[in-house]
């Protein structure tokens, strides 16, 4: 792991130039900020190379000298949680002062669409008249790409409002307003999502190229760069790419999202009605390729090479002084369980060592979707799910699963209030250590007793049941509430076959008939799964498979 100081460096280096004496504070130091509490809080930002900078916050003076490229930081002294304004004044050859800087818990929200929906958006909307508490706050970093890390995000901090609440991650949103009630303390989120991006552009690349290297996003890294380093010695390569493209958005653009639209209306009616889906409209003349893959992308496109979302979005904001983290992604990757297994904990471990901190992460596995005739997948989601889970092999993770409040047609599912909740409740048990049951119930072992094979599960404070999905998609078929589904087994033939499952106390018993000899059990083991176990307090069961045959 690198220290903090080296990344630090690194970032100032290439990306700041002191133009005048003035002293100034990183953008994350600015009106209505949130501190962390109870840690040490680093303070930062440049001025003259050799000017003495002093930071005053609640009691407390600490000093530095700016080092010849003018970097200064200093750090203050763990805080207690305040919901007082204060100011944070830094003074040098000038002064700074910032206002209305409040102490609480400071988490970093990411990931991909399903973090990023605002609370504007379907259902969660209902949540804006009531969304008026000020201590809730939220800075949602501009979506920027990099080829190497940024210093500084662009952003401000918003006090949450009716209004500025339109903006925020609804999940995020949900997660810090149940925070904010059970812990008593002003809560912030730093919201840096971008729909549709793969887990590899979030990714530091000290955590791509450590020892055992990961090869292949490494040699797409290299390749990307390659090209990036082309268009920068050769501008013309650039400029002919925008003429091109704004001939494109103004005459082939335009026309072609009206299209998309109306099939996207045809398309859910006849998903509504059970008919096939129309074929999308053909488009007249290509968008034009980016011929940076380092660069920002068009509207329509995501980042997609190794570590640039990273480098845009995630490094300004280290080292600010975080409770931890909240990941929602994996759409993206949902084909690739196997590379996941290996970049999912790497992404950890590398922003953990650009915090120079093992920063707790709470993430979303993914819920359910892509509704289709293989109850037992062979491929897909249910392998990327598994992948989510083996992180939890890291300490300090929790993860919220969701498998059962999704959309079998919609790969964003319009229920983001339960998903905060669980996520909170993960955050409640394992982070802030409350008494309470965070999750549910997670396969432990089993074993095989003649015709029949026993599942244990490795959190037995709750009775296991019969349980119901708080929310359902309008399209989903009902589930039954009278037995197990979900549960299917196979014998060394490896052909799989719907089972009879039941509770008995905290184990469950799994058998089918005509299968004398079970070898292996999968529950919830589709994209979309029809599976109803869950504890008594209404969190299902994680999906889990007792096999290990390839993909």
């Amino acid at each position: 792991m690198i220290s903090y100081l080296r990344l630090f460096l690194a970032i100032f280096t290439a990306c700041v130039s002191v133009a005048s004496a003035d002293v100034r504070l990183h953008p994350l130091f600015s009106d209505h900020a949130v501190l962390q509490r109870e840690i040490p809080v680093p303070v930062w930002g440049v001025a003259a190379p050799g000017e003495k900078v002093t930071i005053a916050f609640a009691g407390q003076k600490v000093a530095a000298t700016a080092d010849s490229a003018g970097r200064w930081r200093v750090t203050l002294a763990p805080l207690a949680a305040s919901f007082e304004p204060q100011e944070l004044v830094a003074r040098a050859a000038n002064t700074v002062t910032v206002s209305d800087v409040l102490v609480g818990d400071v988490w970093l929200a990411s990931g991909q669409s399903n973090m990023d929906s605002p609370l504007s958006s379907g259902s969660a909307a209902e949540a804006l008249p009531a969304a008026t508490d000020t201590t809730i706050r939220f800075f949602k970093v501009t979506k920027t790409v990099a080829p190497e890390p940024l210093a500084e995000p662009k952003g401000k901090w918003e006090p949450s409002t009716p209004e500025a609440a339109k903006g925020f991650s609804a999940v995020a949103y949900f997660f810090a307003r149940e925070i904010r009630c059970t812990q008593s303390v002003p809560v912030a989120v730093l919201n840096a999502a971008w729909g549709g991006t793969p887990i590899v552009t979030w990714m530091t690349l000290d955590s791509i190229r450590r020892d055992p290297p990961v090869a292949k996003t490494l040699a797409d890294w290299e390749s990307a760069l390659a090209r990036h380093r082309e268009v920068k010695d050769r501008p013309a390569l650039m400029e002919a790419y925008r003429i091109d493209m704004k001939d494109w958005e103004t005459n082939v653009g335009p026309a072609h999202k009206a299209a998309a639209a109306a099939h996207a209306e045809l398309a859910s009616a006849a998903r509504a009605a059970g008919q096939p889906v129309p074929p999308a409209p053909q488009i007249a003349r290509p968008e034009p390729v980016q011929p940076d893959p380092m660069a920002h992308p068009s509207a329509s496109k995501r980042p997609n090479t190794p570590t640039i979302s990273f480098n845009g979005m995630i490094a300004p904001l280290a080292p600010f002084a975080l409770r931890g983290v909240l990941w929602y992604q994996g759409e993206a990757d949902g084909s690739k369980g196997a590379d996941y297994r290996v970049w999912f904990p790497r992404l950890i471990e590398g922003w953990r060592a650009a915090w120079d901190r093992p920063l707790p992460f709470v993430f979303v596995q993914l819920p359910g979707c892509y509704a289709d005739d293989e109850p037992v997948s062979t491929k897909g989601w249910a392998f990327l799910r598994e992948a989510q889970a083996s992180a939890l092999a890291l300490p300090s993770t929790a993860m919220a699963v969701t498998s059962d409040i999704g959309d079998p047609k919609d790969v964003h599912p319009d229920n983001k209030i339960h998903v905060g909740h669980r996520v909170a409740l993960a955050a409640r048990e394992r982070v802030y250590g409350e008494k309470v049951i965070g999750t549910g119930p997670l396969y432990a072992g089993h074993v095989v007793e003649g015709g029949t094979v026993r599942i244990k599960f490795s959190d037995t404070r709750s009775s296991l049941v019969i349980g119901r999905a708080p929310w359902v998609s309008k399209i989903a078929k009902p589930l039954p509430d009278d037995r197990l589904v979900g549960f299917y087994v196979a014998g060394s033939d490896r052909v799989w076959v719907e089972a009879e499952a039941r509770i008995e106390g905290n184990t469950v018993l799994v058998s089918a008939q005509g299968l004398a000899a079970p070898v292996a059990v999968r529950y919830a083991w589709a994209a979309f799964p029809r599976a109803n176990l869950t504890n008594r307090e209404g969190l299902p069961a994680a999906s889990f498979r007792t096999d290990d045959w390839p993909q």
